[in-house]
Parts: structure tokens; sequence; C-alpha cells
């Protein structure tokens, strides 16, 4: 069977951010990704809508198994029309936006983005973050839609496992209890710093940094000293760099 007239329409309008607010709906697009989802989707509070796949991806991910949902076979070509990957040769999966939460621990690593535009870098960060195990990212009102088909493809499956929280970051601040570790150009040096409790690992803007009225929230202004003469650094790179010398040196 092909993806019909609506359910196509319906697939091409979540490629933007409005028509997946006013249907809570997302795209997970590739073999990956869609596998991961229907084996933890449920528990973790995603409904799967609709799953539409080549005949190969059915026999094999599926198979015999009981399934909730429409199931459809698509070619790759009409994957490729439905959703945003052009290489989709697998499945395209329409789920729907789970009810936001915000109950954020103060006990564990958290990440806070302020003002993260790139949807490629913010699918990074859910990856990093998960690999990471921090559960929570709070998220200023001016990063980049969570559910965005190119913020999903990024996370490679981690969006899963990670749950935003979209707020106003100063006032998020302004109770928080724990620490809060701030990437800053001018900071201490990361490499020769201890985290010594948990808290809240805050990375800024690609280009302009952490929003100026968040300054005054930093409690540990941190940097990564430049060997080289790069101007700056990917931010998704930062994070890691982050996670690993707060987090990872933590674990050794």
């Amino acid at each position: 069977m092909a993806i019909s007239k609506k359910w196509l329409k319906l697939c091409r309008s979540l490629h933007q951010k409005k028509y997946r607010q006013e249907e809570q709906l997302f795209l997970v697009e590739g073999a990956k990704s869609v596998s991961e989802l229907m084996a933890e989707g449920t528990p973790n509070g995603f409904r799967i809508v609709a799953v539409f796949a080549t005949e190969e991806f059915i026999a094999t991910a599926i198979g015999q198994h009981k399934v909730r949902f429409l199931l459809e076979t698509a070619s790759p070509d009409e994957l490729e029309q439905a959703g945003t990957i052009q290489s989709n040769n697998a499945a395209l999966a329409v789920v729907e936006i789970p009810a936001p939460s915000n109950n954020i621990p103060t006990d564990e690593w958290l990440l806070a983005l302020s003002d993260i535009r790139d949807p490629g870098n913010l699918g990074t960060m859910i990856r990093i973050a998960d690999w990471y195990g921090i559960r929570r990212i709070v998220c200023s009102p001016t990063t980049a839609d969570w559910y965005n088909p190119k913020v999903i493809a990024a996370s490679m499956g981690s969006f899963l496992r990670v749950k935003p929280f979209y707020t106003d970051l100063k006032q998020f601040f302004s109770i928080y209890p724990s620490p809060v570790y701030g990437a800053l150009l001018n900071g201490s040096n990361i490499h020769q710093f201890q985290a010594k409790v948990k808290g809240a690992i805050l990375i800024g803007n690609e280009s302009q940094g952490i929003a100026d009225d968040l300054l005054p929230m930093i409690t540990h202004a941190l940097t990564i000293p430049r060997i080289g003469n790069a101007e700056s650094l990917n931010a998704g790179i930062a994070t890691a760099i982050f996670c690993d010398n707060l987090i990872g040196r933590g674990m050794c």
C-alpha cells in the first residue's frame, strides 16, 4: 500500500513547528530511531500513532509482534516525500508529543540550554546528555524545538530517555537550589576544577554565549582553555567537554 494523500499531507505539515504544536504530533525517521521507539516508546510516554515502513523493515523489526497503531507499507521514495531525511529507506513514525513535566530533580545532574538555535546542536546535546546519564534538559523558550525532525534525527534515539522542560531560565535559576556550572570564556580552567556537588551545566548560544541576565545565576564560571587559534567551539562539543570533566571525572 502507498501512503495516502491525507497522511502524506499530515506528515509534511509536521516538518513545521506550527503544525506540530497544533496536532501535538511529531515525526521519527530512520530504522534505528523507529526501532528504538517501538521498543521503548510507550513506557516513556511516547504513543505511536502510525508507522510507514518498507516491507523489509516490517519483516525484520516488527515481524509477528502485535501493533497498536496504523502500520502501512511504503517505498523509500514515499518515505522521503513524507519525511525530511533524503536517505530514509526504512521507516517513518508519527508520534504523539508527551505531556510536558516540570518535575526537575535537584539531586542529580541536569543540562540547561540558553538560546541554542541550531537543531543539529540540540540533537547532539540530547545524545551527549543521554551518554552521561542526564535525564532532564532545561531549555530557554528561544532554544530550538525539541520535536524538530532534525533534532530527533541528531539525537539518535536519545530523545526517548532525556526529557525537556522549556521555561524562563532566569526564573528557574532564581529558585534552583543546586550549583550552576556555566560555560564562559573568562571562567576558571575546567580541567583544574573538581565538582563536589551535582548541579546544572549551563551552555549558551552558539555565537553569543550565555544570556547576560543569567550570568548572576552562575555559581561556578568555567572555561575550556584555548591552546590554538580557533575563535570558538561548537556548542555540542563544549557540552561534551563539560560533561566529561564535571560528570565523567567524578565517576573515575
